[in-house]
């Protein structure tokens, strides 16, 4: 039996792998509690939680054809769209197109919504392409279907994406939205729909909701839940309030990161053989995971502003100059010495 002290930095690879697979049967648990894959099984219903899925399917419902959800990396935003998803495949009437790779070209971007609906997309162009899916939403609308278009990582959207998606917002009769649109995104997305440039679809924005990080106490419940329907007798032994306090610390709150924390002190204590999670274990998990290393943007002094943009520009200019002449000098000389 391995007796280090944390998981994967300190435990061997082959004593790794079987704590992974052991420590489940060593705290009784039937699964594993702290995946990081996104499970609706798993969903924690906090306040925002409860308010943004209900934002979301409420948007869907009552085609109110503009949704916008936005959050901090690891808050959730995912998983929410997989509980909203899982509950509309149940619904015949409900057909969606769900893209979640951003980094398209606008008729990529199309192409990919019409293969997604089951509409033939190779080789169309963008007004091709624009024609069949609006043929599409409006029949689909006059045989009161519901068709929608969910965006994930949408804070990588092109701005000229974006104008397409407000296009697409043109579908609707005189009572409601044809197609329902949901933007699901980082903070980022709500900088680039606070832009002048795309005040007016910001301006067509029905519903807008943000997921925040998980105070102490929701921290405590996220866990003890996850313990639970895992099959745990005792959560709150497992992991201490102590112990909760150090997740929460070094987390700040975010899902992801608890999840990740959580499995590997997990692994650790049954390394120990310990029959609860104590905070040490928890302080030599964020150390190993480097968690208290902060990164940060830049700041603006360390770009280049636009005098400093001017001087680059002169000193090439100066460059290029000084090259040309010297290349015309030495074609000069090259002549005057083939004359004599």
């Amino acid at each position: 039996m391995c007796q280090s002290p944390f998981c994967w930095g300190r435990l061997s690879a082959s004593c790794a792998a079987s704590d992974f697979f052991m420590y489940k049967a060593f705290y009784k648990l039937q699964r594993n509690p702290f995946e990081i894959t996104p499970d609706p099984s798993f969903l924690f219903p906090t306040r925002r939680h409860n308010e943004a899925l209900a934002a979301l399917y409420y948007g869907v419902r009552r085609h109110k054809g503009f949704v916008v959800l936005t959050g901090e990396v690891g808050t959730g935003k995912t998983l929410l769209l997989r509980c909203l998803l899982q509950s509309l495949k149940q619904s015949d009437d409900v057909k969606y197109a769900y893209v979640f790779n951003g980094r398209l070209t606008p008729v990529e971007f199309l192409q990919y919504i019409a293969g997604d609906l089951g509409l033939p997309a190779a080789g169309k162009n963008k007004s091709e392409l624009l024609l069949q899916l609006a043929s599409y939403v409006v029949s689909r609308g006059e045989r009161k279907l519901t068709t929608v278009l969910v965006v994930d990582e949408a804070h990588h959207l092109s701005t000229d994406i974006l104008e397409e998606i407000r296009l697409l917002t043109n579908l609707e009769t005189a009572d409601e939205k044809l197609l329902q649109i949901l933007l699901v995104g980082q903070p980022e997305l709500d900088e680039k729909l606070d832009s002048v440039d795309l005040r007016q679809l910001k301006q067509r924005i029905a519903l807008r909701s943000h997921l925040a990080s998980l105070d102490l106490t929701e921290t405590k419940g996220y866990i003890e839940r996850r313990l639970e329907l895992a099959g745990s007798p005792a959560p709150s032994a497992l992991f201490p309030p102590e112990t909760v306090a150090a997740v929460h610390r070094h987390s700040r709150g975010t899902p992801r990161l608890i999840n990740t924390i959580c499995e590997n002190a997990l692994i650790a204590a049954y390394a120990r053989q310990a029959s609860s999670v104590t905070p040490d274990i928890i302080d030599g998990i964020a150390s190993d995971f480097r968690l208290g290393v902060q990164t940060s943007p830049l700041e603006k002094k360390d770009l280049p502003g636009e005098l400093d943009v001017r001087k680059a520009a002169q000193t090439l200019l100066e460059i290029y100059t000084r090259l040309q002449g010297e290349q015309a000098r030495e074609e000069a000389l090259a002549a005057h010495s083939s004359s004599d």
